[in-house]
């Protein structure tokens, strides 16, 4: 036998990828129908779906000439889309993956399987890598990887905009029913035809509204912010000492049994939107009450001893925020405070809400927290 006979047939990665196809599909649809529940009496096309046009899109990429400038762009996933306009095949796995219920993980494991599956398959045919072999594995890994990239951007935006879709709706559909509840809270309170329990029981109906719309408000919030838009603020003339005294008797009707202490120093007026603003120290003052040392109190410091700023605190004693949490508080649906024993409902919106307005005044929001210190947070607004 001739010494050419012996030697195994060698193939480009890409001539390998189009003529072993339909070996490559199979071991695709095999792995993915182990990807269940989600994949549980998916048929075969369904598991099929858009490998074929993601492996043309791959073999395309590598037989594509790159200069070396492009090439390390994309080393570094900096190139650009052809047209952002036109879903590529990864794009549509992602949303046909998302529809048959996969996860973003099952739907990166396929990404991983197919990419082991056709280097394992190559190389057990190609034997000893030549520096081409090297330079087409390269340029596959980058294809993989670019079309693994637009799968779970994609995969995410879908699952974002659904989300904000629902918020939106549900938000806009229980507004009406709340707002109905309210005003007939408040007809019942003004009649004069019910008794003292009678009474007692509206008003906590209205104060149980009240929260429910404070809850209705941060979801229009978040869904306004998730859309790119930026919370609105309507500024006017507005005295901070004056509105933290009036958010703390707000705060001081529902917890009857917390003493909170407002106090300031220096000029405390500036130019804010006072409705905003009074979100903001009703979610401040609102954790401080229901996660601080019931026996101590809570204080509101306005500083408006300087030029250009105001500065308020809110300070609480009680078990301190942990140091994990205190890194994602501000972030939407983070729940942060220590202990979390209230009985009344929210969302872990409050604090998120909270930065975005306090932003909207470019000024800044923290905290500090710790055992002996207790928890305080520090809002510092520009006057104008």
């Amino acid at each position: 036998m001739s010494v050419s006979a012996q030697t195994p047939t060698r193939h480009r990665l890409a001539d390998f990828i189009r003529h072993h196809q339909a070996a490559i599909v199979e071991e695709w649809v095999a792995f993915a129908r182990t990807r269940s529940p989600a994949s549980e009496g998916m048929t075969k096309l369904a598991l099929k779906d858009h490998v074929v046009d993601i492996l043309r899109f791959v073999v395309t990429d590598i037989e594509t000439p790159q200069t070396s400038h492009e090439h390390r762009e994309k080393s570094l996933g900096l190139d650009a889309d052809d047209d952002p306009a036109v879903d590529s095949a990864a794009e549509v796995h992602a949303t046909l993956r998302l529809a048959d219920g996969f996860d973003i993980d099952q739907m990166v494991s396929e990404y991983r399987a197919l990419r082991a599956s056709v280097v394992r398959q190559w190389t057990a045919q190609q034997g000893v890598m030549d520096a081409q072999d090297v330079y087409d594995l390269t340029r596959f890994n980058e294809a993989i990887d670019q079309a693994m990239t637009e799968s779970i951007a994609h995969y995410t935006k879908t699952i974002n905009a659904s989300r904000n879709l629902f918020l939106g709706i549900l938000g806009h559909d229980l507004r009406n029913p709340i707002t109905a509840a309210s005003m007939a809270a408040a007809w019942l309170k003004r009649s004069g035809t019910i008794d003292a329990k009678q009474g007692k029981v509206v008003s906590e109906l209205g104060k149980a509204l009240q929260r429910a719309t404070r809850m209705l408000n941060d979801l229009f919030d978040l869904t306004r912010s998730s859309f790119g838009t930026d919370i609105p603020v309507s500024k006017s003339d507005t005295d901070m000492a004056a509105l933290c005294e009036d958010i703390a008797d707000e705060l001081r009707h529902v917890h009857q049994d917390r003493r909170i202490i407002v106090s300031h120093k220096g000029d405390p007026r500036g130019r804010w939107d006072p409705a905003r603003m009074g979100q903001v120290l009703s979610n401040l003052l609102g954790n401080a009450s229901q996660h601080g040392d019931g026996a101590k109190p809570i204080t509101v410091t306005v500083a408006g001893d300087k030029a250009d700023t105001v500065r308020i605190s809110v300070h609480n004693h009680g078990a301190p925020i942990p140091a994990e949490s205190q890194k994602t508080i501000f972030e939407s649906w983070m729940r942060g405070q220590a202990g979390e024993t209230s009985e009344q409902p929210h969302l872990g919106l409050g604090l998120y809400i909270a930065k975005l307005i306090v932003e909207a005044h470019t000024g800044t929001i923290e905290l500090t927290s710790d055992e002996a210190a207790g928890t305080t947070f520090m809002v510092e607004l520009p006057r104008e």
